[in-house]
This record gives C-alpha cells, sequence and structure tokens, in this order.
C-alpha cells in the first residue's frame, strides 16, 4: 500500500494551505471581534471576495463536475481540502458549489436553480428536519396536495442551515400518507417568493439555523424535483453524500489546537518550570497526537473508498462518530491546557469548543452512527476485520 501523496495532490493541497494561511487566518481577529458583538463573523460580501481570489486562482466548485465549471476533485482530494479549511474557524468554502441532488434536475431546473447556485447568484438550502423528526427522518408531517396544476405544501421544518439567507429551498413533504417513506414523499423546489416564511434560531455556536413555515405555499408542478413519491430516496442521497467531509474538517481543526496547546505547554512556566515538563500535559498531547492520527485515517480511506464506487457507508459513519467524539474532547484537553485564557473568547478556543460540539449533532447523531455501524456488523453488510478481509 502506497500512502504517498502524488504531485498534483501535494500541490493542491500546498495551494490550499497557503490561501488558508495567508487570507483567511489573518481575518480571525476581527471574527472574533465580530462574534463577541453579535454580529456575522464573516459578511456575504467578504466571503464572496475571498472566493472570486481562489477562483481567479482556479479554485472554484471543488465537487462540482468539470462539466459545470467545477474542478470535479475526486473525495479523497476534497477531504484534503476541507482538513485544511478546518484549520480556521472562519466560516469560509470555495465557490462553486451546489447540493448533490439538484444534478438530478431537468434542464429547465438546472437552468432556473443548478447553475445559478454554482455560479452564486442564488442560495439553497435542504428542508427535511421537523419538530418531531430529526434522526427519524421518516417521521416527517409536512403535507403537499395536489389541487389543479399545483401542490399546495403546508407544514413546518427547523433547523435548516442556510435557511435564513436561502432565495428558494428543496422541501420534502408527504404526498402520499399511506405509502409514507416508501414511495410517499416528494421533493420539491421552492422559491421564498412562493410564500414560506424564516425564522432565525439561536444557538450556542455560531451555526445560524432556521425554522421554515409553509402555510398554504402553492408550487407549480414543473417544481417537483426528480419524481413525484421519490423524495425520500434522493434525501437520503443528499444526507449520505459525504459523512466523511465533516470530520475532515474537524482534523483541521484538531491539528491547530494541538499546535496552539504545544506552544502553550512550551511557553507557559508555572513552579519554575514550562508545563510542558508535567507528565499531565504531556499525557494531554500525547493522546490528542494519536487521536488525530487515527482520525486522518478514518477519514481518509473512507475517502477513498467513495473514490472507488465501493460501499463507504460504515466507513462513513465510523469517521462520523470518531471524529464528533474524539474532536470535542481534543478540544476540551487544549482548553484545559490554556487554563483561564483558554476559557475566555480572547482566543479562539471556546469558539471551537462550542463549534465543534454540534458534530455530534447535525448530518447523524452519534447514535444514529452506533446504530448504523451495529446494524451493518449484525447483517453481515461489514466485518469488523474491515476492507482487507
Amino acid at each position: 500500500m502506497d500512502f504517498t501523496l502524488d504531485d498534483e495532490q501535494k500541490e493542491i493541497r500546498e495551494w490550499v494551505r497557503t490561501f488558508v494561511r495567508k487570507e483567511v487566518t489573518p481575518l480571525e481577529p476581527e471574527v472574533l471581534r465580530r462574534e463577541r458583538e453579535g454580529l456575522p463573523g464573516l459578511a456575504r460580501d467578504e466571503l464572496k471576495e475571498l472566493q472570486d481570489k481562489a477562483k481567479a486562482a482556479g479554485f472554484f466548485g471543488v465537487l462540482t463536475p468539470q462539466e459545470y465549471g467545477g474542478m470535479g476533485l475526486g473525495a479523497l482530494m476534497t477531504a484534503l481540502v476541507e482538513a485544511e479549511l478546518g484549520r480556521s474557524f472562519v466560516p469560509f468554502r470555495f465557490g462553486g458549489y451546489a447540493d448533490n441532488i439538484l444534478f438530478h434536475g431537468n434542464e429547465e431546473q438546472k437552468r432556473r436553480y443548478l447553475l445559478p447556485t454554482i455560479s452564486g447568484e442564488r442560495v439553497s438550502c435542504f428542508a427535511i428536519t421537523e419538530p418531531g423528526a430529526g434522526s427519524d427522518a421518516k417521521a416527517i408531517r409536512t403535507s403537499a396536495r395536489k389541487d389543479g396544476g399545483d401542490w399546495v405544501i403546508n407544514g413546518e421544518k427547523t433547523f435548516i442551515t442556510q435557511g435564513n439567507e436561502a432565495d428558494f429551498v428543496m422541501v420534502f413533504a408527504v404526498t402520499d400518507r399511506e405509502k409514507g417513506a416508501d414511495g410517499g414523499v416528494t421533493c420539491f423546489l421552492v422559491d421564498r417568493d412562493m410564500g414560506w416564511k424564516s425564522e432565525p434560531i439561536p444557538t450556542m455556536g455560531q451555526w445560524g439555523p432556521a425554522a421554515l413555515v409553509f402555510d398554504d405555499v402553492r408550487v407549480p408542478e414543473e417544481n417537483v424535483l426528480g419524481e413525484v413519491g421519490r423524495g425520500f430516496h434522493l434525501a437520503m442521497q443528499w444526507i449520505g453524500q459525504g459523512r466523511y467531509l465533516l470530520p475532515a474538517r474537524a482534523l483541521g481543526s484538531c491539528e491547530r489546537l494541538v499546535e496552539m496547546a504545544v506552544e502553550q505547554a512550551k511557553n507557559r512556566v508555572t513552579f519554575g518550570q514550562p508545563i510542558a515538563e508535567y507528565q499531565a500535559i504531556q499525557w494531554m498531547l500525547a493522546d490528542s497526537a494519536v487521536e488525530i492520527e487515527a482520525l486522518r485515517w478514518l477519514v481518509l480511506h473512507a475517502a477513498w473508498l467513495v473514490d472507488q464506487g465501493a460501499d463507504s457507508r460504515q466507513a462513513q459513519s465510523m469517521a462520523k462518530l470518531y471524529g464528533g467524539i474524539k474532536a470535542n474532547e481534543i478540544v476540551d484537553r487544549v482548553l484545559q491546557i490554556h487554563g483561564g485564557m483558554g476559557y475566555t473568547r480572547e482566543l479562539p478556543i471556546e469558539r471551537w469548543y462550542r463549534e465543534l460540539r454540534l458534530l455530534r449533532i447535525y448530518e447523524g447523531t452519534d447514535e444514529i452512527q452506533r446504530r448504523t455501524i451495529a446494524r451493518n456488523l449484525l447483517k453481515g453488510h461489514a466485518k469488523v476485520t474491515g476492507t482487507l478481509g
């Protein structure tokens, strides 16, 4: 087995690493200051300016197929890119991205929704989660009934990422209550000016989700994405598109955090010597280094399976579960090593502390990942010997 990156992979990773160091990391003090005042850390025009700089260098649409103007990078390379972006808490991502299920649209839908989203002219959001349907997505109650040539949608969605900024939503509604998730859920493309409303949901971190309300929102038949009744299949395709990317970004955050802890340990002096001399500190650093290395290989292995076209669900669930748990343990240790200063909002550690906690909840909780892993073992879909057999 060869674990060496090829020249192209090294070049892409180094470019991203340099971009983050020169363009993104210097923004951190200002982002922290704004967030302490309750303001967005990065304004939309500032994000676009950064994305345009990257685009000018050819970095646009990391996962977007080349036929749509993107780079069309594989999963492994994308994971490496996410890890580099994760080394800063500044909420930046490269432009040229669209939700994977939008590529299932017909030509007219691609013209109206997909292409403008890739170019940045439009902002989308994905809405399946409801107050009574989180991990159990099959329990959604939002309904859509046929009325002439339209569908009329009623219901509420919650914890929707970009729900406050989006000008259209991919919303999932029950169109046949008897069939439910097995042929009775449909996905609709719904413009904001069709009548749905959003309300911000305050959270402990910087993630700003929204509640969406649909009150007799009329949607034309041509706005059905895919086939009527096949929406749940699309939803699961969206949810499973890249669980490995979440721990990949956390991997970069953990690397940066432990680097900060190493510097603190060497420079902080108590009782006449650096705290790095104390075994308690050394063990925290050692455990963190081992866990980071383990997470790195879980993430890269899952991404490699995606690139091979193999069944990656078990590997992705393992990476997501381990990444969420260990990232939270690592940031807690780093905060402890920094003492009182780590608890303040002058340093980014407490911000990462709040941000990384979300990794154990969204896009599949720890409990859901454990359920998936165990079921695969019990049903014989996966073995503890892994892909090496």
